[in-house]
């Protein structure tokens, strides 16, 4: 998502062939915790390696939080020769202290509100520690802070983070609570900036206030975090701090770019523990206090992280596995719990706008989730996911865009097209009830139709030129991949408008989703191939080829390039194949990506691309390739997410890739690659579950051919089925062998070029079109 230049750790490997809504107590959470154990359920959170992906670009959180929890408690970390990391977490160096909000897959925003433990003389310039003995767990995070022989150890609730601290004896002991402190804190174009704050300390175990900060990677506006911190000890002493100077003050308030926080100063005995509940809101202290009240009313620690546990495992209890090796294990529950980090429900917590909708924030990225992650919660978290789309809807409402990336409770920034146009289009198709459709149509609609004041922001930048001349010129930034999924966008708006009965403006949008063509040049030569992207300068005119491998906002392709950008038109693949000179030469053009590293792995925008053999009718090249990736990519190891993870996208593609189907996002459509584990099961929502078996595969990989398939008994030969053949429960029974067969050959995934091809095919009936 976010451009090299700006993860001087990320991999970019280039490979080759060969919840709850809201969480009223811990006594609540504690009980359904109890309750599961009593039934002797299975511990999933036991599979899950928070370490996995910290490493080489991968970004993941490392810290306590609950599904889609607002607060993200965890370390915030510098390396030894003092650089700052972007998102929190370093495999080496020291612990700043622990913040409350943080990303996960990305950096670029949050770590707010910094907790830390301290002995010996405080100095404010120098507060940080080695630590050892490291331990991540779901919902629990601890390390001995060697500096200060102090035990940290973090769990969570929805809105509060935990701290439980064990001290040695000391004579000058404190707890400290940094208030201005934030990650990419700087003067840069994506830098986060602090505005100011206020602490109150209210008693000697108490402090509330405001932190205000503005900017981050979605340059937003600026955002307000709210703190309530209350300790289980009186502390013998209290102090705040402005700039470098202690106070004995119980108040303080700074405004731009001056340190401000406050101390806890106690003496303790040996092994002696304090404990913090720290509440945090966007709306006021006082909200951030009741947080504090109401999820998390006694200090029982164990209690809080046990409800925590329980939480997780109802969501990973949605995919059991058979016959998989522990590597596998790791990481597809690792994966699970990625995705579920973000984005972060706050509803109830909306600083803008009163509502009775859903709320969530941190969209980071839909351009990312669109592909994998909205498909696969559609799957395992149909109500999580129509709340999902609800808040998008109600975002629409009241700023005027539906964002294609949001936080900090600001729109920003739109890397590509308005993908949450593909977002409603996937959950219409499939029949996801309760979602005000005619309204998302509005929405869509108008990122369709209306040019944004700030391109970057949200919509559509070069609309006028699109919407005229049926591509984005070089007149404005990105017009390539922009024009693709433009394209793409408007399918889906097609889509939902034929579901809805609005065949005037079905006609308009479907007859814009070959868009994509004004920009191929049938000549442009490559490596022997002919066919490609190009751009065109405002008068219309070719402009000379782009060749960039990877570009960024100024560039004709954003992170991509020809290779990956010409072959996008997931709506009508059978066209783009006789363009690029049928099924035999557009093969050829795959394996070419694969043998030349044009294919990057480490990024959202070739997702597709390993299913697209399907189109060819080659399902066998899928096979290797999947299986290729999935065996050099992805390991269970702090380095085993080969780019950033943005927002769970990369663990969500590794779950479909490794259990051998993939979803074309925006259709009712999943396509059939190569099963990696012999058996395996997603829970619907319904109470259903979806099946998938593969007979005769082996460790080895060797037999990664699909021989023949089932569905329900039923012989499949395509290699794709519908979502309507699953939605109720299904079994899908692949027999596996050591050579390519003619399995899934005869008949293409569908395509708008289909002689038969039916825009409302994937459309639910009637029922499902209202909330």
């Amino acid at each position: 998502m976010q451009e090299k230049a700006q993860f001087i750790l990320r991999r970019s490997i280039q490979l080759s062939i060969g919840a709850l809504l809201l969480v009223p107590s811990i006594a609540r959470q504690t009980a359904w915790s109890q309750k599961a154990v009593a039934k002797g359920a299975q511990d999933y959170t036991h599979n899950v390696d928070p370490f996995i992906g910290v490493d080489w670009g991968g970004n993941t959180f490392v810290g306590s939080a609950i599904p889609f929890g607002l607060v993200k408690v965890g370390p915030d970390m510098e390396t030894f020769d003092g650089r700052r990391s972007g998102f929190g977490y370093s495999s080496n160096g020291v612990v700043l202290g622990f913040s409350h909000l943080h990303l996960s897959g990305a950096q670029g925003k949050y770590g707010n509100i910094l907790v830390a433990p301290v002995t010996g003389p405080l100095d404010l310039n120098d507060i940080k520690t080695p630590r050892a003995d490291e331990v991540a767990k779901v919902g629990y995070y601890a390390a001995n802070l060697t500096r200060y022989q102090v035990k940290a150890e973090l769990t969570s609730s929805r809105r509060v983070g935990f701290h439980r601290y064990t001290f040695p004896a000391s004579q000058q002991a404190h707890v400290t609570i940094n208030v201005a402190s934030a990650l990419g804190l700087g003067k840069g174009w994506e830098d986060q900036t602090f505005l100011g704050a206020e602490i109150h300390l209210t008693s000697n175990h108490e402090a509330q206030g405001i932190a205000r900060f503005t900017g981050g990677w979605n340059r937003g506006g600026e955002y307000r975090v709210f703190y309530y911190m209350i300790l289980d000890t009186p502390a013998a002493a209290t102090q705040t701090w402005t700039g470098n100077t202690l106070s004995a003050s119980t108040d303080a308030t700074v405004g731009a770019s001056t340190p401000i926080g406050a101390s806890f100063d106690f003496t303790t005995k040996p092994n002696q523990v304090i404990q913090a509940k720290v509440g945090i809101s966007f709306l006021s202290a006082e909200q951030a206090k009741q947080n504090v009240q109401q999820e998390v009313p006694a200090w029982n620690f164990a209690a809080v992280r046990n409800a925590a546990t329980a939480l997780w495992n109802t969501e990973l209890a949605k995919l059991t596995l058979s016959g998989e090796s522990i590597s596998q294990r790791r990481q597809l529950y690792t994966a699970m719990y990625h995705i579920m980090l973000m984005p972060t429900d706050r509803t109830g917590e909306n600083p803008d706008w009163q509502s009775t909708e859903p709320y969530y924030d941190d969209y980071y990225c839909i351009w990312d989730t669109y592909r994998t992650s909205s498909p696969l919660l559609t799957l395992i978290s149909p109500d999580r996911q129509r709340d999902m789309i609800r808040s998008l809807i109600d975002i629409y409402r009241h700023t005027g865009y539906m964002p294609d990336a949001r936080s900090g409770n600001d729109n920003g920034r739109t890397q590509g097209g308005s993908n949450a146009n593909v977002v409603i289009a996937d959950a219409y198709v499939k029949g996801l009830k309760d979602i005000d459709y005619e309204t998302a149509f509005a929405a869509m609609v108008h990122d369709a139709e209306v040019p944004p004041a700030d391109p970057q922001k949200e919509g559509r930048g070069g609309l006028k030129d699109y919407n005229e001349k049926g591509y984005v010129t070089l007149a404005d930034e990105r017009s390539g991949s922009r024009t693709a999924e433009y394209s793409y966008n408007d399918f889906a708006i097609s889509e939902v408008a034929c579901g809805l009965g609005k065949t005037k403006e079905a006609a308009l949008y479907a007859g814009r989703t070959h868009n994509f063509e004004h920009l191929w040049d049938k000549d442009m030569t490559v490596e022997g191939f002919k066919g490609f992207l190009r751009p065109r300068n405002p008068d219309g005119t070719w402009a000379p080829p782009y060749l960039v491998v990877r570009g960024t906002w100024p560039d004709f392709f954003y992170e991509g390039d020809i290779w990956t950008y010409s072959i996008y038109a997931p709506q009508d693949m059978r066209r783009l194949i006789e363009m690029a000179g049928g099924d035999e030469m557009f093969v050829h053009r795959l394996d070419n990506i694969f043998l030349r590293r044009h294919f990057d792995v480490t990024n959202e925008p070739g997702f597709l691309i390993p299913v697209l053999y399907n189109y060819a009718g080659r399902p066998d090249k899928t096979a290797d390739i999947v299986h290729l990736l999935l065996e050099k990519a992805f390991m269970d190891n702090r380095a085993g997410i080969p780019g950033n993870d943005d927002s769970g996208a990369m663990s969500s593609w590794l779950i479909f890739s490794t259990l051998g189907i993939f979803p074309v996002a925006g259709q009712d459509v999943y396509l059939i690659s190569t099963p990696s584990i012999p058996e395996a099961s997603l829970a619907l929502g319904n109470g259903k579950k979806l099946r998938i078996v593969a007979k005769n595969l082996d460790a080895d990989g060797l037999n990664r051919y699909v021989q023949s398939a089932t569905l329900n008994g039923d012989d499949l030969p395509t290699s794709w089925f519908r979502h309507a053949q699953i939605k109720d429960g299904a079994t899908l029974t692949l027999t596996m062998g050591s050579a390519p067969s003619t399995w899934g050959k005869t008949m293409p995934p569908p395509s708008m070029s289909d002689p038969n091809f039916s825009l409302c095919a994937g459309s639910p009936p009637p029922s499902h079109r209202t909330n």
